[in-house]
């Protein structure tokens, strides 16, 4: 259940796009807030906020933060102009959004028959801190230069955020770095996930969406920060990842899936090749997908391309050679991070999901 608590705003501690950080105090202390202007207003200090502060007691890593719900001295303008998708639905904060698929929108005829990706590749991950790794190995040494988007070759590479996570994209700095630096083109919310530059009812029309709609070469699927895990084979928030290789496959796409590999994770279930992806690709992906394999020294290495072999069941497994990638990943323009581990502590993880990136380069040679 939620725990409420009212608090003041002491201090404005930065802010990104689409997101406020505060320092708040409460009858327990101060604590670190989190405000999304759109839906709640711009707290300012000495404001009186109403907060949920349940990420806060269960000490979640990805979002310890109070929620800042209202501020309810001084409530934000009702919205104005077009959109009727309704988002996070009938929550306390259920919010309309002007979706790119719905009737009222400019894209709504570009969508209305739309039917393929023309063969673009789709990377799909199980979690969102596989993004900018898997960014760097799509660009590998021709990154895009600061306020233009795309590499030398002027690629164009959107991001389709599914709900299985966060579901505002303003929670993700990644996100808004990403598009500050031009590394993605633009972020796609699709779901009950909102706060992206696109908006869109499922997945699939969030394919249709970044092919059509923002014209990207590449897409990159995976849910928002955060992930739901309850250590059973099926209970977890990841089994998306599968489904978003049938959605790109029925589209006409080609979807490269990006393995969930970690050398440093205490837990075995996701030691080597994590029970996720094997579940994910294994048993809920029904289209085949071209799975990278990186080629990883050692005992290691070995272990992982064991675990990876029943996958050729429905799969293509590519192997994937990794040099060159750890610096491309030195060069990522936001802090990779994955369970609170960073590129040294877990190096086999972003490797991972770069091999995916850069075996998705060669498919756009």
């Amino acid at each position: 259940m939620i725990r409420w608590r009212r608090g003041e705003v002491v201090r404005v501690r930065r802010e990104w796009p689409g997101a406020v950080e505060l320092d708040v105090t409460t009858e327990e202390g101060e604590a670190r807030a989190l405000a999304y202007p759109a839906l709640v207003g711009r707290p300012e200090p000495g404001d009186v906020v109403l907060l949920n502060t349940t990420a806060l007691a269960m000490g979640l890593g990805t979002g310890g933060y109070a929620m800042v719900v209202a501020v309810p001295d001084r409530l934000p303008q009702d919205p104005q102009g077009p959109g009727h998708l309704v988002k996070a639905r009938y929550t306390p904060l259920q919010a309309t959004v002007l979706g790119a698929d719905e009737q009222d929108s400019p894209f709504h005829e570009v969508l209305r028959d739309a039917d393929s990706v023309d063969g673009m590749p789709v990377i799909v991950a199980d979690l969102h801190s596989a993004l900018p790794a898997i960014l760097c190995g799509l660009y590998g040494a021709n990154p895009p230069e600061p306020g233009k988007t795309g590499g030398g070759k002027s690629l164009r590479v959107a991001y389709v955020m599914l709900d299985g996570g966060a579901l505002p994209a303003w929670f993700s700095m990644s996100c808004a770095r990403l598009r500050e630096t031009g590394w993605l083109c633009g972020v796609v919310t699709a779901g009950q996930a909102f706060g992206g530059d696109v908006e869109v009812v499922t997945p699939h029309t969030g394919l249709l969406a970044a092919r059509h709609v923002l014209e990207a070469d590449v897409a990159i699927v995976t849910q928002g920060p955060g992930n739901l895990g309850s250590g059973t084979r099926w209970g977890f928030s990841g089994v998306s990842a599968g489904e978003a290789v049938n959605a790109a496959a029925v589209l006409g796409g080609r979807p490269v899936a990006a393995l969930r590999v970690s050398e440093g994770d205490l837990r075995e279930r996701h030691i080597g090749v994590s029970h996720h992806s094997l579940t994910a690709y294994g048993r809920v992906a029904l289209a085949p997908a071209q799975v990278a394999v990186p080629v990883l020294p050692g005992d290691f290495g070995r272990r992982v391309a064991e675990q990876s072999r029943p996958l050729a069941a429905r799969h293509e497994l590519v192997e994937v050679p990794v040099d060159g990638l750890h610096e491309a990943l030195r060069g990522s323009p936001v802090r990779l991070s994955t369970m609170g581990r960073g590129l040294d502590e877990d190096l086999a993880y972003f490797l991972a999901s770069a091999a995916a990136g850069r075996h998705a380069a060669s498919l756009l040679s």
